[in-house]
């Protein structure tokens, strides 16, 4: 991957800490002022020297160049600003940690929900949308006040960093609408750090020009979910100053956020919501329904809940392409988080490869969210570091230019089943090898099995009614041993050794729908204990498609009843170990509880066992499986 310049000096300070000056000077000449009081570096990490209590907070509106809500005047966004006094008294310049966000005050609570109970696949032509649910009252939200929101400047200005914590544009404190995650909110995001390296313009309360002549210039952006999501777009738009990012569970494609295969499928835990839901929630209800009504309007005709396709309207809001990426990216995600699901990091994850773009990723057990401050991976070197000071070392790094060898180690750091870290020299896993698990079945009804051989060559052909609006997935995955009405299972024999895969699996399926146009599909990988064993089985990952995409995700086919068709879709990528003694599991079932519309009951499909397959990214391929 491409290499960094490193432009600052360091000097030996005292007790073998390192001080890094603001600004090199010459060495024969004296200083025209006093040098800059310098930030102070032990075992490669900046140290809390610097006053929280006397930082310099301050409000500035940055003029964006954007104008949201057509009233002719540009957008501002306003921006909280957390500095060391050190800027103001001695003339010491510092970069900056920045978090933008939608969500920092006056957003919609209950904001209604469109529900998902419905007679019939609205691109089936018929659908009852009359229910409502409300949010989550308790979405992530803070107000401005003397110490800023959040542990960002809690942590940082300590340790010589401004933190600017931003309000996206047509929320909170700033102008304009929400436009959720096109080219204007981006634009209204990259202003923050062209003001900061005077390339925009920022006013006080008053209307006052204001600039930040404190500042290096150097920026770096972080936050978790949405507030990660705006670092991806920034970082595509290739601007100036900014250093490096740190999504956290970030979204790389607002398609795939609430779209899959031209499926309508919800973020884990909020089902229904979609992306017109978050612009009114994010605006809060009195800008949602007065002045931005007509905007947010259109958000809900050009989504398209009726045939999900991929549209130039979802591709404004997708992000990978990394061409223009001149920032870093530190990359962490949950391998267990349904909200914003592991392809956000992975497509992202390929892209930066692919561009060969400087990065580092973090992978943990957990869902939506960190991996905590506090979790601790061990270096083949035998140094341990927590997360909070991993990423303190990668701020150093890239924005004071501190030398501490953090893109010498291991790029990836994944926590595994047993919550223990652990490193690899990249992920997916370079050892992983696509393998054919092929369904076999010998029987209309019995659960089937999974085989790297040949199939039988029996024509058996299976068969399920969708029922998953009155079933729960949970239901449908349990007892694998045992035929049902609602879904299909196939089994792999116990396994002999640990099996790891590394990577994207694929579903490879031949099916009819025999009663109706279209059909939500839906496929889970599943570990299941030996057979006899009463153990829970544990979901390993999920995927769904929609048959009328089948060829393509922006292009609606019909389904012709009662035709067999070929169907191929990704699940979501995964890292995961099944135990020895273990089983690999498929279930193939229909309507999806927990994240697809839930159509009235009836629907009847049947799958060509015998010409299908689930293909796995398997560590060290075929012969590892051992059967």
């Amino acid at each position: 991957m491409r290499r960094p310049r490193h432009l600052a000096l360091l000097s030996v300070g005292v007790s073998g800490a390192l001080v890094l000056s603001a600004a090199a000077t010459a060495a024969a000449a004296p200083p025209a002022a006093p040098t800059p009081t310098g930030i102070v570096v032990a075992d490669g990490m900046t140290q809390p020297v610097f006053s929280l209590a006397d930082a310099i907070e301050e409000r500035v509106f940055v003029q964006t160049p954007v104008d949201t809500d057509h009233d002719g005047r540009l957008d501002q966004v306003a921006i909280d600003i957390s500095r060391p006094r050190e800027t103001a008294t001695q003339g010491f310049k510092v970069p900056v940690i920045f978090e933008h966000s939608p969500y920092r005050k006056d957003t919609w609570g209950d904001v209604p929900y469109p529900s998902v109970l419905v007679d019939d696949l609205p691109q089936n032509g018929r659908t009852d949308r009359s229910s409502r649910r409300a949010l989550d009252a308790d979405a992530q939200r803070a107000q401005a006040k003397a110490n800023l929101p959040g542990s960002l400047d809690d942590y940082y200005v300590p340790r010589g960093y401004a933190v600017v914590l931003g309000q996206s544009v047509g929320t909170g404190d700033s102008d304009g609408c929400p436009t959720s995650g096109d080219q204007a909110e981006t634009l209204g995001t990259k202003a923050v750090i062209d003001w900061l390296n005077g390339r925009a313009k920022g006013y006080d309360a008053n209307g006052a020009p204001i600039t930040a002549g404190w500042t290096t210039g150097a920026v770096g952006m972080t936050g978790v979910s949405y507030n990660g999501t705006l670092p991806n777009q920034v970082a595509t738009t290739g601007v100036e100053g900014l250093k490096t990012i740190v999504p956290v569970s970030a979204i790389s494609s607002w398609y795939d956020y609430y779209r899959a295969n031209g499926l309508v499928v919800a973020p884990g835990t909020y089902q229904g919501e979609d992306l017109d839901i978050l612009a009114q929630f994010t605006a809060g209800q009195a800008r949602a329904e007065g002045p931005c009504a007509d905007e947010l309007a259109k958000i809900t005709e050009k989504q398209d809940r009726v045939t999900g396709d991929y549209s130039k309207y979802w591709q404004d809001r997708d992000y990978l392409d990394a061409r223009n990426v001149k920032a870093s990216v530190f990359v962490v995600h949950g391998l267990n988080d349904w909200n914003v699901k592991t392809e956000h990091f992975a497509g992202w994850w390929d892209q930066l490869a692919k561009h060969d773009v400087p990065r580092k990723i973090w992978l943990h057990q957990g869902g939506h969210g960190g991996p905590g401050s506090s979790a601790s991976v061990t270096l083949p070197d035998g140094h341990t570091w927590t997360y909070k000071q991993t990423e303190n070392r990668w701020f150093d790094f890239w924005l004071w230019n501190v030398r501490n060898g953090i893109m010498d180690e291991p790029t990836a750091v994944l926590q595994r089943e047993d919550r223990a870290y652990t490193t690899y020299a990249n992920w997916p896993d370079p050892a992983a090898r696509e393998v054919g698990l092929r369904f076999a079945a010998t029987d209309a009804t019995a659960p089937g099995s999974l085989t790297t051989g040949k199939p039988p060559k029996a024509k058996v052909e299976q068969s399920f009614v969708d029922e998953g609006r009155t079933i729960h997935p949970d239901t449908l995955v349990a007892n694998p041993d045992a035929a049902s009405a609602n879904r299909l299972a196939y089994r792999s024999p116990a396994l002999t050794q640990n099996v790891r895969i590394s990577g994207r699996p694929e579903m490879r399926l031949r099916m009819a729908i025999d009663n109706k146009p279209d059909a939500n599909l839906t496929a889970y990988l599943v570990d299941y204990g030996p057979a006899g064993s009463t153990a829970a089985p544990t979901v390993v990952t999920r995927g769904w498609m929609d048959p009328q995409n089948r060829k393509s995700t922006a292009r609606t086919e019909p389904v012709k009843q009662g035709k067999l068709y070929d169907y191929r879709w990704t699940l979501e990528p995964k890292d995961y170990i099944f135990p020895a003694g273990h089983r690999i599991g498929v279930v193939v079932f229909s309507s999806d509880q927990e994240y697809t519309l839930l159509p009235l009951g009836g629907t009847e499909l049947r799958v060509a066992p015998n010409d299908s397959e689930l293909r796995l990214p398997v560590v060290g391929g075929r012969d590892v499986l051992g059967f």
